[in-house]
């Protein structure tokens, strides 16, 4: 049995957990969520808890219980707080700003780049160098944030590129021919 799977999932007030017909549909202040629950997995809402129970002891169902787990408190989470994810460019003269609803990047290319977030994601620059990411979920809002990142990935020998907020870029020294040579 899984050991995340048995944890009790507290639902604060104003969020419901539903679970009909394999769907557990999770509804709060920000927003509704749905998934699929697929496998032998049963998720009983008793008040101001959800119990997510596996109904056999195979390996598959062990797996997934710890998975619908996670997911589902990731649900509760979201539709009451919400998820963040912040990004920062680094690179002279790089900069990012909004434009009605898309993302306006110059990042170094001969062109700037165009992102326009995905339903339910609010971009925000609150600086030229700062993005951050905001939605109700977080498999959405960790994606959009790698598709960002993906655009102009930090390169080790400058530390160009968009860059996590607090991500660490080991940097390489660059080449030396000739120094030190007669």
């Amino acid at each position: 049995m899984s050991r995340i799977g048995k944890k009790v999932i507290a639902v604060p007030a104003g969020v419901t957990v539903g679970f009909d017909g394999g769907i557990v549909t999770v509804k709060g202040p920000k927003g509704t969520l749905t998934r699929k629950v697929v496998g032998n997995i049963d998720v009983k809402n008793e008040g101001a808890e959800v119990h997510v129970v596996a109904l056999d002891d195979g390996t598959e169902t062990n797996a997934r219980h710890g998975l619908y787990r996670a997911l589902i408190a990731d649900m509760v989470k979201g539709v009451s707080e919400g998820f963040t994810k912040g990004l920062e460019i680094k690179g002279v003269g790089w900069k990012g700003q909004m434009q009605g609803n898309k993302l306006v990047l110059n990042v170094g290319f001969s062109h700037p780049v165009d992102f326009v977030p995905p339903e339910g994601i609010k971009l925000e620059c609150p600086t030229p160098t700062d993005i951050t990411v905001s939605g109700i979920d977080k498999v959405v809002v960790g994606q959009v944030a790698a598709d960002l990142r993906s655009i102009r990935i930090p390169e080790p020998y400058h530390g160009y590129g968009i860059r996590y907020k607090g991500e660490h870029v080991e940097h390489k020294e660059g080449k030396t021919s000739g120094k030190g040579k007669k």
